[in-house]
């Protein structure tokens, strides 16, 4: 990879990349293909918080969630899938993935396109739950807002550099913040490490057709982290989220752009653990605090 960024490079980082090992974890029969699994904090918790990136991101983007809410004792989780090329293979792959880790429940925090498909898995397993809650940042219900779908069917055969210019343009570069500018500059450099196929199979799922049907997810704890600032979705998007949601927790950042959990993991992490906090004493604990014994 030609490109480096600062924060690649910061001490944090590197800290995450020399403490946590990078499981690959291959559930399907198709041996070449396998999930990129980050595992942080105590094994013994089984409902832990899995992250699921955007198009662009990779499971490492999570790094300061997973460093800070581990060292309060949360399981953290960041999960990177393999090429899928549709949304109910995807769900049926990281369905085998909670299989082979032996975790009956998760909650689930996903950004943009990892949103969208942490509440088609929660929709896809709602006769036999295994999704304990969802936290949602900056991400939509309905793929038409992509304005996409007939071009989906091309991505397979698009050049990576095509594909990688059509995520770049959602990215925004006129930010002053250092912060989010740094952020940015992760994110470039992430893409630039992601292949030609697994580009293109992400941004099928981003564009195909399809809708999550939230009526069906209405007894799920839910909380919607939004930034105030510009973002790649529209405010119109950002608004259909929250409808589809009527009794979830909305936690509103000032700013933090496209990548608030790298630009304002402090707000971020502490949004996460207000949620999460719900379930301290329960079977659904994310923590490895003792259960509430009940009479």
């Amino acid at each position: 990879m030609s490109y480096v960024s600062d924060l690649s490079q910061s001490p944090e980082y590197l800290s995450f990349r020399s403490s946590v090992p990078l499981k690959i974890i291959v559930v399907d029969i198709d041996n070449s293909k396998g999930w990129k699994v980050y595992d942080c904090g105590p094994k013994t918790v089984r409902c832990p918080l899995i992250c699921l990136p955007p198009v662009s991101g990779t499971a490492d983007i999570f790094f300061k969630q997973a460093l800070a809410l581990s060292a309060k004792g949360i399981r953290v989780l960041s999960a990177e899938a393999p090429v899928y090329w549709n949304v109910r293979e995807w769900c049926e792959g990281f369905k085998k993935l909670l299989d082979h880790m032996d975790l009956d429940r998760v909650h689930i925090f996903g950004s943009s396109l990892g949103g969208y498909l942490a509440q088609k898995f929660a929709e896809h397993t709602v006769n036999n739950p295994r999704v304990a809650s969802l936290v949602l940042c900056n991400t939509f219900t309905d793929t038409s807002v992509f304005n996409n779908h007939d071009s989906a069917a091309i991505f397979w055969i698009l050049p990576a550099l095509v594909l990688k210019r059509m995520i770049m343009g959602n990215f925004g570069s006129e930010k002053v913040d250092p912060e989010m500018v740094e952020a940015i500059d992760f994110m470039v450099e992430r893409l630039e490490s992601l292949p030609q196929t697994e580009l293109a199979s992400r941004l099928t799922l981003n564009c195909l057709r399809g809708y999550v049907e939230a009526h069906k997810l209405s007894d799920l704890p839910v909380t919607i982290i939004d930034v105030f600032d510009d973002c790649a979705l529209s405010g119109a998007v950002r608004e259909e989220l929250c409808k589809c949601y009527p009794s979830a927790k909305l936690a509103h950042l000032k700013s933090g752009g496209n990548f608030p959990y790298l630009s304002r993991c402090g707000e971020v992490n502490l949004h996460l653990q207000i949620h999460l906090r719900q379930f301290d004493g329960t079977s659904h604990s994310a923590s490895d605090r003792p259960l509430i014994q009940r009479s």
